[in-house]
């Protein structure tokens, strides 16, 4: 009989599945469950783009596209770019459409690690980015980020981080899970610090259209930083567009050329019909971002207002579709009290933990779910809290 203990990669099975996979498992299992945990828009994709996705399989011309993407598309990603952050990147050798925004990390990954180097990896963070590293044979440095400074990095959070194996600065804002943002001011000394070194950074940015009350600001707008920032983004996100697995990498050329290499070899290119629709969702939709946007935020105050009037600090997440609550107070680990809550009120959310060591004590709700849903879930919450709360009393 084969051992395949001795044919698997160690590489592969010292990594650890997703935290966040791992309750939405147990949850299809179970009737009932209210699931807040993945973070998928509860909108349906807008129509324009859908109906352009029809008239492409009507014409039943379903072919593979260039490596780096369609042209059209490049081209209004480009454009799309320069108008929003005021930087030009070249839709010929500059820019290479991807399977989504983790594909677009991962070549960016692949494309500048060598074994052993180092990536900053800013935390509390989304879960692939230390398995990738990890995969791409580097090494992930933890770089916490505290309740006390909103959640933002500081040029004191990495600055001692720093070695000459430091290769790479993962950049996660609008932040998943805590909904944090960096503004011009947060961002001037991280740039200024980078400046003179050959530290890349990767700037992950799917959820820079989903802001409140406040215009996202990209590292890539400041003095020399296109020249040492891999950009990334997609359609996920902002225009409920998950299923359709596109995102994209805007670089210098340099990069460009080397990780267009991983994907032509791994992927070919991204689905044909898909980018005809992003095409459509670049340049006909930005009313529709807005209508999901400001349904959020309506979702966004409604839960933090309850989880502070339940006595759980939460963080005013200015970006993305998440609240981190603090659940320190309940004496419970964030495994703990995510565990105890599926189990006991069938509300399903991701432990703090699964996003980084500094995320314990806090737990993960998504708000990309309806208003009915979230006010049934917090009244469940509430619920449980009354429980723990008599337990400790008893």
């Amino acid at each position: 009989m084969i051992d395949y203990e001795k044919v698997l990669s160690n590489k592969i099975k010292k990594i650890k599945p997703s935290g966040i996979r791992k309750f939405f498992d147990i949850a299809g299992t179970m009737e009932g469950v209210i699931s807040l945990g993945v973070g998928e828009p509860d909108f349906s994709t807008p129509w324009v783009i859908r109906k352009t996705a029809i008239q492409v399989l009507e014409r039943k011309h379903i072919i593979y596209g260039p490596n780096k993407g369609l042209a059209p598309l490049r081209k209004a990603i480009s454009e799309r770019i320069e108008k929003k952050h005021g930087v030009k990147y070249c839709e010929e050798n500059e820019i290479i459409v991807t399977v989504g925004g983790s594909e677009a990390i991962d070549l960016a990954l692949r494309g500048i690690l060598d074994n052993g180097d180092e990536v900053l990896i800013v935390e509390p963070c989304f879960v692939c980015y230390a398995p990738l590293v990890e995969l791409a044979g580097g090494i992930p440095v933890s770089v916490p980020t505290k309740r006390e400074n909103n959640f933002k990095l500081t040029v004191d959070d990495i600055k001692d981080k720093i070695t000459d194996r430091t290769k790479i600065l993962i950049l996660p804002f609008p932040n998943n899970p805590t909904g944090a943002i960096m503004t011009r001011d947060d961002l001037e000394p991280i740039a200024e610090l980078l400046r003179d070194t050959n530290i890349m950074v990767l700037s992950d940015e799917i959820y820079s259209e989903l802001t409140y009350g406040r215009k996202h600001f990209s590292i890539i707008e400041l003095d020399g930083m296109p020249e040492r920032t891999i950009y990334v983004n997609g359609f996920s996100k902002a225009y409920a567009m998950t299923g359709w697995r596109l995102g994209y990498v805007a670089a210098p050329e340099p990069i460009i050329t080397q990780i267009a290499k991983i994907h032509q070899y791994g992927i070919m290119c991204s689905p044909y019909i898909s980018q005809n629709a992003a095409v459509e969702a670049l340049t006909s939709c930005d009313s529709e971002i807005r209508k999901m946007t400001d349904e959020y935020d309506i979702r966004r105050k409604y839960l933090v207002g309850e989880f502070n009037r339940l006595g759980l600090d939460c963080f005013n997440p200015e970006g993305a579709f998440y609240v981190f609550p603090c659940i320190k107070s309940t004496g419970l680990s964030s495994e703990e009290f995510c565990e105890r809550l599926l189990y006991e009120e069938k509300v399903a959310a991701v432990p703090g933990s699964a996003f980084g060591e500094c995320g314990e004590g806090y737990m993960r709700i998504s708000y990309a779910y309806s208003l009915r849903h979230l006010m049934e879930a917090m009244n469940r919450i509430e619920k449980f809290l009354k429980k723990l709360e008599e337990e400790k009393n008893a």
